[in-house]
């Protein structure tokens, strides 16, 4: 994980006291002289961690009110959204192995709507992509699909309801996607035109209504989960859990893979089998897997494509990678027909 020192947090600054009055004592009791020290951390929102120099406590602390978002009432909504969906996910048996979702330890509107969560230790699935690409270890790669399918599966089936899918949200999103392209002039008129067209063919489509809504994590990135030992699964950031398709999830998870394999190898082909193993392992979770596996692979090319175009609008990826992102997009969305 990747993290900047910046120094001791002084003790009059009033988030010193908020740490040492309401986070240390549930982290083994409270301290008198309590020393923090903060390191800045990559993320979506202002994110830091904090490590109390004499007990080595750490805690993850995310500011919901920053340059990214000003606006006091939509910050505090997006706080209290978070910690909700933390704490509910972690009481509803994600509070323990194999599957972890990191538990929120408080909230305070007045530090620039700052969520406070416990940090856990683990591997990123970013970093074990990486190395399993670099050291060409396949074995590394699988194993730890495994272990997200088994916790993804989990997390979708705890949470099924009698809801069928409403396939229009998910349609407005790629909508939203496509505006984004062409604002960023990566496509053009007749580009958004090929996508709306494609949009309305899944839209026919019943199989993309049929399943029952189930919470998804809403953002399944390499960068959401850590691995331990086994089939241990982390889990720390959702923000963006909501009731949608199941493949909203695992559809991420394939497209990410196929980017990693296509930024790194030039190659998406080899992105291919780890794809197949992580939906046949999702599936085993499931009375019928075959029937679970067959359902699941018709839904997917969708879910892969509108990932694709969203990993395309990041402007620190090169251009013509984004452009090729782009048509691989396009690539899976025109398998609407399977």
């Amino acid at each position: 994980m990747w993290k900047k020192y910046l120094g001791h947090l002084p003790e009059r600054d009033p988030l010193f006291q908020y740490l040492k009055h309401e986070i240390q004592p549930q982290l083994g009791g409270f301290l008198n002289h309590p020393d923090y020290r903060v390191f800045q951390l990559h993320g979506s929102n202002a994110v830091y961690l904090y490590e109390e120099k004499h007990r080595g406590t750490l805690v993850i602390g995310k500011f919901f009110l920053s340059d990214r978002e000003r606006d006091p009432a939509a910050a505090s909504r997006k706080l209290e959204r978070e910690y909700h969906n933390l704490a509910m996910m972690h009481g509803s048996g994600f509070s323990g192995s194999p599957h972890y979702i990191a538990r929120p330890l408080g909230r305070n509107d007045w530090l620039n709507r700052l969520l406070v969560i416990e940090y856990c230790y683990g591997e990123l699935l970013s970093s074990i992509i990486m190395r399993a690409i670099r050291n060409r270890d396949s074995g590394l790669l699988y194993a730890k699909l495994t272990a997200l399918a088994y916790f993804l599966a989990r997390f979708h089936n705890n949470t099924a309801s009698g809801w069928r899918i409403d396939f229009n949200e998910a349609a407005a999103y790629m909508d939203s996607l496509t505006g984004r392209l062409q604002f960023q002039n990566q496509i053009g008129a007749n580009g958004a035109n090929e996508l709306y067209y494609l949009r309305d063919r899944w839209r026919e489509q019943p199989k993309m209504w049929e399943d029952c809504q189930v919470f998804v994590h809403g953002d399944a990135t390499p960068d959401n989960f850590l691995f331990g030992d086994g089939l241990a699964v982390i889990s720390f950031d959702l923000e963006r859990l909501k009731r949608a398709d199941r493949v909203f999830d695992t559809g991420r998870v394939a497209a990410e893979l196929m980017h990693f394999f296509l930024l790194m190898t030039g190659n998406k082909y080899a992105a291919e089998p780890f794809i197949g193993h992580f939906l046949w392992e999702y599936a085993c979770h499931f009375p019928d897997r075959e029937r679970t596996f067959e359902q699941t692979t018709r839904r997917v090319p969708f879910y892969m494509g509108t990932t694709l175009m969203r990993i395309a609008r990041n402007p620190w990826l090169d251009w013509n990678y984004r452009l090729r992102l782009i048509h691989e997009a396009k690539q899976c969305l025109r398998r609407w027909y399977l």
